[in-house]
């Protein structure tokens, strides 16, 4: 019996996880309406998972006093998660207006309409006998249950329909990668709504011309319902957590990059930006941290800095490179000649000398701590230019 239920509970986590991930945005943008949708949305479908699950039926059941009372709750919670899933389709593809406001509140008063005639037919229906698998088809011609069934499969299919009609009218007009990543999900997602609709609706209609295709309500229709919770939570959540991990990526990526010059520049012990953040501390914040300290430390590294040594090491390295890991290289091999002039405390006397250090440098942060990483490249660059160098001078 437990293997049966590790189909629901391996979608219902994953639910709950995304659900987790979005809370700390909740709390920070929690008047953008489109952050309590998609909110709301996972807490939904993720809902529905919980209380399909067969153990959770049982529980219920034991709980309430009241066979298959999980039917109105599961049902209620999948009419939520329809019309979540309609308005935040046209948050996206309309832009604010009246009318899209009223058109968003009159699909709110309809579908909380369905939801209280799921109430009414089930505590009118007769439904003594707990069902926990096959509860659709065992009362498919009972009255008032037979309402209430097909009152949540049309609502469902109508809600998909809709809701796959509008984002094919839109799609073409899609300009951003991660908003039609998300809109594949959605559509693959609704397909998926589709199918498990016509399956309760076939096993329903034999039931009442006399035939048994319970199979298709039993084992056929979940794994389609399952399916479309995760993709189409998914496809809504795709556009929003895409960008936000792109850039978390990138600054991580950017962080670590500077790592290196920063271990290199402690030495000027550049005392503005001080303060010390915990690991829980936005990594953005942390970049930001960063690269102040560098450019604080570049400051007070400047008189010490010799621009003619870095554009002998640039021009030595720009044609074997590239034009960043020459920029890079050459402002490595200067910082370090420039930490070595600090730390003797020999600032540089000769005429013309900039007072700061320039964008040919400051431009190329990245760069240069991805050359302080690959010490070995930058002990074959150094002798090259000092070989160079002597050359010249001999001649």
């Amino acid at each position: 019996m437990t293997d049966l239920h590790i189909p629901y509970a391996i979608p219902t986590i994953a639910l709950v996880a995304a659900l987790a991930l979005r809370a700390p945005m909740l709390w920070r943008a929690g008047r953008d309406p489109e952050v309590r949708a998609t909110v709301l949305l996972l807490l939904w479908a993720a809902a529905v998972l919980v209380v399909i699950t067969p153990v959770n039926i049982d529980r219920l059941n034991r709980a309430t006093g009241i066979a298959n009372i999980a039917a109105p709750w599961a049902y209620s919670f999948l009419t939520a998660f329809c019309a979540t899933a309609l308005t935040m389709i046209m948050r996206w593809r309309e832009p604010p207006s009246e009318l899209r406001r009223r058109r968003m509140i009159a699909i709110y008063w309809i579908y909380a309409g369905i939801i209280v005639g799921l109430w009414v037919t089930f505590f009118l229906a007769d439904v003594p006998e707990p069902r926990i698998y096959d509860l659709d088809t065992y009362y498919a011609s009972t009255p008032w249950m037979r309402e209430h069934i097909l009152l949540y499969v049309l609502a469902h299919a109508v809600s998909s329909l809709v809701a796959a009609s509008m984002l094919a009218r839109w799609y073409p007009k899609i300009t951003k990668g991660w908003i039609k990543s998300g809109v594949i999900c959605l559509q693959i997602g609704w397909a998926c709504a589709l199918a498990f609709d016509i399956a309760k609706l076939v096993a329903v209609a034999a039931r009442w011309t006399g035939h048994n295709l319970d199979v298709l309500s039993t084992n056929v229709a979940p794994p389609f319902a399952l399916l479309e919770a995760i993709l189409v939570a998914l496809g809504f959540t795709i556009p929003q957590a895409g960008p936000a991990l792109q850039t978390r990526l990138r600054n991580g990526r950017d962080y670590r990059r500077l790592r290196p010059l920063w271990r290199t520049l402690r030495v000027t012990n550049a005392a503005a930006a001080t303060a010390r953040f915990g690991m829980l501390a936005p990594l953005d914040l942390k970049l930001m941290q960063r690269e102040q300290r560098i450019h604080d430390a570049l400051r007070v590294l400047a008189p010490y800095f010799d621009h003619a040594t870095y554009q002998r090491h640039y021009t030595a390295a720009v044609a074997d490179h590239g034009e960043t890991r020459a920029r890079g290289l050459a402002g490595a091999v200067a910082i370090q000649s420039a930490v070595a002039a600090y730390t003797a405390q020999r600032p540089l006397q000769a005429p013309g000398q900039p007072a700061l250090i320039g964008p040919e440098v400051t431009d190329h942060l990245g760069a240069i701590g991805e050359a302080l990483h690959r010490p070995r490249l930058l002990a074959r660059v150094r002798p090259r230019t000092t070989s160079t160098e002597s050359v010249t001078t001999h001649v």
